[in-house]
C-alpha cells in the first residue's frame, strides 16, 4: 500500500477556510474511490466526501455538502479538500483514504482500507 500524508490542517475562526491536502496516491488499479473523514474522540469516523480517481463523480455528507470541496490533480499524487465557511462543529482529525471498491454516497470508514495519519483542523467561534 501507499502512505497516504494528509497536510493543510491548523486553526482558524468560524467563517474561515482552509485547503487539505493528501499526498501518495499511486492511483493504482486497485484504487476505485478516494474520500475524506473526520473524527472527534469519543465518536465514530464519519465520511465528509468521496471522489472516483476517473473524476465521473463526488459525492458529499450532508454537513459538508455545499461548502466542501473534493478534488485532485493526479500529476501531483494528491487529493485536496477546500473547505470554506468553516464551522465550530467542523473541528475534528480529517483523515484521507482509499478504497478498492467503487465510492458510495453513504461514504462508509468500513469501505476504506488505507489510512493516512490525520490531519488536526480546530475551529473556533
Amino acid at each position: 500500500q501507499v502512505q497516504l500524508v494528509e497536510s493543510g490542517g491548523g486553526s482558524v475562526q468560524a467563517g474561515g477556510s482552509l485547503r487539505l491536502s493528501c499526498r501518495g496516491f499511486g492511483y493504482t488499479d486497485s484504487t476505485r474511490c478516494v474520500g475524506w473523514f473526520r473524527q472527534v474522540p469519543g465518536k465514530e469516523r464519519e465520511g465528509v466526501a468521496s471522489m472516483y480517481p476517473a473524476g465521473i463523480a463526488t459525492y458529499y455528507a450532508d454537513p459538508a455538502r455545499g461548502r466542501f470541496t473534493i478534488s485532485q490533480d493526479k500529476s501531483k499524487n494528491t487529493v485536496y479538500l477546500q473547505m470554506n465557511s468553516l464551522k465550530p462543529e467542523d473541528t475534528a482529525m480529517y483523515y484521507c483514504a482509499a478504497a478498492v471498491q467503487p465510492c458510495w454516497a453513504d461514504i462508509a470508514a468500513a469501505d476504506f482500507g488505507n489510512w493516512g495519519q490525520g490531519t488536526q483542523v480546530t475551529v473556533s467561534s
